[in-house]
């Protein structure tokens, strides 16, 4: 498949994506802002949708677990409806999730245990639930000072040992970091095989690329 070709039809899953309206079942939560959807007509091919404009704390960060624990409650085996807005570097579908009238996304941060995240704070609806989340310190804001996701990741990677000799030609070998950048789905195995990028398989079930992946035909048999 040429390059040409690759960019049209990733052109093409954006813009499928983007705006579209579906309903599924939640089938895994990853974390406080990202889940595995089976859509209703197309279950063999789960999606990752990222809440939009919101961001919760990393696993690894205080009140992750409990962030990813509210969301799961919320939705975890239940219907949802899925209102699409785009596909980011990787690969995840960035939309709204619904459990009938729950807007999930204005609860996560309702609840406290999200950020609002909207470009240029433009949601004043996000805002003003944080704003009164934090008021009475509810979920995360129960702490005088809670770090905020992107700059807990901004930190706890500049703490990540120097890379050696050996690993800057690795890395150089290992240059493409999200899925836009992939030729095809089989590039994008093998590539996730020898460099082990998480920006490939962000929830580790060893499938990268699930929007690119899912558009390949299964060979005929």
């Amino acid at each position: 498949m040429n390059k040409l070709l690759c960019a049209l039809l990733l052109y093409s899953v954006s813009a499928l994506a983007s705006g579209e309206e579906y309903s599924g079942r939640v089938i895994n939560v990853l974390d406080g802002d990202t889940v595995l959807v089976s859509r209703d007509d197309h279950p063999q091919a789960p999606i990752k949708i990222r809440l939009v404009n919101i961001d919760a704390p990393e696993k690894d960060q205080e009140y992750g677990m409990a962030s990813r624990q509210s969301l799961l409650d919320m939705v975890l085996n239940k219907p949802v409806q899925v209102v699409t807005q785009a596909v980011d570097d990787y690969g995840r579908v960035i939309a709204t999730l619904r459990v009938r009238d729950l807007n999930v996304n204005h609860a996560q941060v309702q609840r406290g245990w999200a950020w609002e995240n909207s470009r240029f704070h433009s949601n004043k609806v996000l805002v003003a639930m944080q704003q009164e989340a934090q008021q009475n310190r509810r979920g995360l804001w129960a702490s005088v000072n809670p770090i905020a996701p992107n700059l807990w990741r901004k930190d706890h990677l500049s703490k990540l040992p120097a890379a050696t000799p050996e690993q800057v030609v690795n890395n150089a070998a290992c240059a493409k970091k999200s899925c836009a950048r992939m030729n095809s789905c089989a590039e994008a195995r093998e590539y996730l095989a020898r460099c082990k990028s998480h920006a490939l398989d962000g929830d580790g079930d060893g499938k990268p690329c699930e929007i690119l992946c899912a558009t390949e035909k299964k060979p005929q048999h």
